[in-house]
């Protein structure tokens, strides 16, 4: 009888416990690709002391992260994820269509008045199209709103295209020094900078904030791309009212390039140490491809 007692004790499985409300954010997060995820959070016990909040707080969203999803899926319900998923979206191809125009009156300044600022700045703005087009393939699975893997990948791409782009930008910059090439002043140069200015910082602010919301890196570094665009757009307006009237002060137009260039290629370089390690830890956990 014993023996018989303890072989039925031991065939019962063990009970788990689910938390009610991690189940149902991850089932509205994955229903799309019909898939289930087995590893469970543990259930915060209802005498835990307010002072460990914080603590508890990040160790979700290390575990959520570990676990291929971004912090952003503790925070936002499934129907808010893909309504700022949508609006990135948007924000991107908006990016698209003024950068590019941007990017062309930009060239033809570059060419027409010798400006390195221009060039560096007719780059820059091409990059950011090449950004807000990583952007939309980042956002254009709906089921990957979450996805780490998808993220981090995003971001290796941006940090190589940075680093190409800023080797470019600081090839026509040194040249420039170092040929002496005085850069011409006019009122259409004038026009480029200040719109360049105004709408890449427009573009930046609107991308810093979708990207704090989603706490996504490749939102935030496209709008750190529009955001040295908007530098570089002004500094045409600085360097040539400097030039202006202190012709001797001809090398300043080409420093910017210069410095912008730098900045662009350590931002590319540091993306490319961040990330590429993610990926391959994140890269068991893709379920959206």
């Amino acid at each position: 009888m014993t023996d018989s007692a303890t072989q039925e004790s031991d065939s019962v499985p063990e009970m788990t416990i689910v938390d009610p409300y991690t189940a149902a954010l991850r089932n509205g997060q994955c229903a799309q690709d019909g898939v289930t995820n087995n590893h469970h959070h543990p259930v915060k016990s209802p005498s835990q002391p307010e002072g460990l909040h914080n603590g508890h707080e990040l160790k979700i969203a290390d575990g959520v992260e570990g676990e291929g999803l971004l912090e952003s899926s503790m925070r936002l319900k499934p129907h808010e994820a893909q309504n700022y998923r949508k609006k990135a979206l948007w924000a991107s191809w908006l990016s698209i269509v003024v950068t590019l125009i941007l990017a062309v009156a930009a060239f033809t300044v570059s060419f027409m008045r010798h400006s390195a600022s221009a060039f560096g700045f007719a780059f820059e703005a091409s990059l950011d199209v090449l950004s807000s087009v990583i952007v939309i393939w980042r956002y254009s699975n709906a089921a990957a709103v979450h996805s780490a893997h998808r993220e981090y990948i995003a971001c290796v791409i941006l940090g190589i295209v940075f680093i190409l782009s800023s080797l470019c930008i600081l090839g026509k910059a040194i040249h420039n020094v170092a040929a002496r090439m005085l850069p011409e002043v006019d009122d259409f140069l004038y026009s480029v900078s200040i719109v360049s200015g105004f709408m890449c910082a427009i573009l930046a602010v609107t991308k810093f904030m979708l990207g704090r919301v989603l706490t996504s890196r490749a939102l935030i570094t496209d709008g750190f791309n529009s955001l040295v665009g908007s530098i570089m757009g002004f500094s045409i307006l600085i360097s040539a009212e400097v030039f202006k009237h202190h012709p001797d002060v001809w090398f300043l137009d080409g420093t910017i390039g210069i410095l912008m260039g730098l900045i662009i290629l350590a931002y590319g370089i540091k993306l490319l140490v961040d990330m590429v390690p993610r990926v391959k830890q994140t890269r068991n956990y893709e379920r959206f491809e």
